[in-house]
């Protein structure tokens, strides 16, 4: 059984291998340097946002990355569960579902009045945790543009 927790800067060896699996799967290009450079950010300034793993002992079978936001149409904080990816050899067991409850029950702890998160249509199995969940489709459409050349690739 898988103990959810708060990733810690020595996780991050065991973190990038299911990081680049979940990128693949996403369609995501894996940029290692890039991307592990914004993790460390991401585990050192609490103020970004937070991220948990599924730990089975040393071994971490699950993670989940949940960013802040602030907006003022939800009066206030707001996040994204940018990305939750599950191992497949541990899936099937209710770990994507009790990880996803963690990042909610964080996520109210930290002040975040409402967690927003995509997800590829095709991946119905994943629709069907969040839609389970009570996640319900946006009205609006995402737009996104790099900014910074390293963001686009």
């Amino acid at each position: 059984m898988a103990v959810i927790r708060a990733a810690q800067t020595g996780d991050v060896p065991r973190l990038l291998p299911l990081m680049e699996d979940f990128n693949r799967l996403e369609g995501i290009p894996w940029r290692p340097r890039a991307m592990t450079a914004a993790l460390r950010r991401l585990l050192a300034e609490p103020d970004l946002g937070f991220v948990l793993v599924g730990a089975e002992g040393e071994r971490l079978v699950a993670y989940a990355v949940v960013t802040f936001n602030y907006d003022l149409e939800h009066a206030g904080r707001d996040a994204f569960l940018t990305e939750l990816y599950v191992s497949p050899a541990a899936r099937g067991h209710g770990l994507g579902r009790s990880l996803l409850a963690a990042c909610e029950r964080t996520g109210r702890v930290r002040d975040v009045l409402t967690l927003h998160l995509m997800v590829l249509p095709e991946n119905t199995r994943a629709l069907a945790l969040y839609q389970g969940a009570g996640y319900v489709r946006s009205p609006r459409v995402v737009l996104s543009k790099p900014l910074a050349p390293s963001a686009a690739g």
